[in-house]
Parts: structure tokens; C-alpha cells; sequence
């Protein structure tokens, strides 16, 4: 059973970075189509700090309704699979709120890059953006 702990570790663990790396090239798709808008707000007086907790809101908002969505698959398919093989269900909130809160965790750190990004823009540069 150790070795069916770690493997499944390991496949979280790589599923975890993957959908980081989903994230944050979503935010910087995000960045790179809204560049001139980004000029305008820093052009008219917005602050780099104004812009990058923008785009990290952004993209804890992506982790979290798929944090919300993941958790709520995984208690349907649970509870599925216990009636099936005959086995207690078993709902665990600290295992959950752990899981949700890994998620929430991943937005803000594979989020940073494509935020900060966005916030270091050149008003003139983002501007003359096609």
C-alpha cells in the first residue's frame, strides 16, 4: 500500500502542475488580448499593484471554481463508488478544505507570473499593442 500512496502522490502532484501550467497560460492569453487596456489603466493613473492584484483575483477565481467543481465531482464519483463496492462513504471536511485550499494556492502561485507581467507593461508600448 506504500507504493499506491506514493504513485498516487506522484500523479497529484504532476496533475497539481499541470493545471497550474493551464492556468497560467490562460492568464497569459489574458494579458497578451488585453494589453491596450491595460495601457489605458496605467496610463490614466493605475498603480502596478492595482493591475497585478487584478489579474491574480482573476486567476484565484479560475483555481477556485476548479477547486469547487474538482471537489464536487470527486464526492459524486465517491459516493457512486461506495454503493457500488459496497464500502462506507466517507466525507472527510479537513481532507476537503485542504484540497480547496491547494487549489486556491496553486491560482496565486502559477497566477504571479502572468500578473506581474501584465502590471510591468509600458503605458506607450501597451498602447501602440495591435
Amino acid at each position: 500500500t506504500e507504493v499506491m500512496t506514493g504513485l498516487l502522490a506522484a500523479v497529484a502532484a504532476v496533475s497539481l502542475v499541470v493545471g497550474g501550467i493551464g492556468i497560467m497560460n490562460v492568464m497569459l492569453v489574458s494579458v497578451t488580448e488585453r494589453t491596450r487596456e491595460i495601457g489605458v489603466r496605467l496610463a490614466i493613473g493605475a498603480l502596478e499593484g492595482d493591475v497585478l492584484m487584478q489579474f491574480l483575483i482573476e486567476a484565484v477565481t479560475l483555481s477556485v471554481i476548479g477547486g469547487l467543481l474538482g471537489l464536487a465531482l470527486a464526492l459524486i464519483a465517491t459516493a457512486i463508488l461506495a454503493q457500488v463496492l459496497h464500502v462506507p462513504f466517507i466525507f472527510d471536511p479537513v481532507t476537503n478544505l485542504m484540497a480547496f485550499s491547494i487549489s486556491a494556492a496553486i491560482g496565486v502561485i502559477f497566477g504571479y507570473f502572468p500578473a506581474r507581467r501584465a502590471a510591468r507593461l509600458d503605458p506607450i508600448d501597451a498602447l501602440r499593442h495591435e
